[in-house]
């Protein structure tokens, strides 16, 4: 329980730190923030994704690697398992959390809504680092229709 206290601290502070030198960035400093961010996800998920699974057999197919983060990787950070995963079996995946840890919070009102993106570009970067280190090269976004949930789309990008 005080594991998932500090990384939310955390992570709120990272958020925080990013904006405070310019709470209202344009759009090229608003991208660049949400970048950095981002790109601290994805080292952290190149860390777990090489940790994580060790005890693991090698996965078979992309949809044994989503259940893993949508079960493992989820619980490992979140102590929760995601709420659904879906595809359309042409490698777009979503995956929802109805109760995002990170965006309960500021699940009080609407006006919020506008600030979550923010606080998803470092989970983003954190599944798509998971996904490189195990052998999967994907775009992932996020969107909120009504806090606290949220949906994951990973598009695994063919080579």
């Amino acid at each position: 329980m005080a594991d998932a206290v500090l990384f939310e601290f955390l992570h709120t502070e990272m958020v925080a730190e990013l904006w405070a030198h310019d709470p209202d960035p344009g759009p090229g400093g608003q991208n660049m923030n949400l970048s950095v961010l981002e790109s601290v996800g994805f080292r952290v998920g190149q860390a777990l994704g090489e940790r994580l699974p060790r005890e693991m057999l090698a996965f078979r197919e992309e949809l044994d690697v989503l259940k893993f983060l949508c079960k493992d990787l989820w619980l490992a950070i979140f102590q929760k398992q995601m709420d659904s995963l879906r595809t359309n079996h042409q490698g777009t995946y979503v995956l929802q959390d109805n109760s995002f840890p990170l965006l309960l919070p500021m699940a009080a009102g609407l006006q919020y809504l506008e600030e979550a993106p923010k606080f998803l570009a470092f989970t983003c970067g954190l599944l798509r680092g998971a996904l490189c280190t195990l052998g999967i090269e994907s775009v992932v976004t996020a969107s909120v229709a009504a806090l606290p949930g949220c949906k994951f789309q990973v598009v695994i990008q063919n080579s």
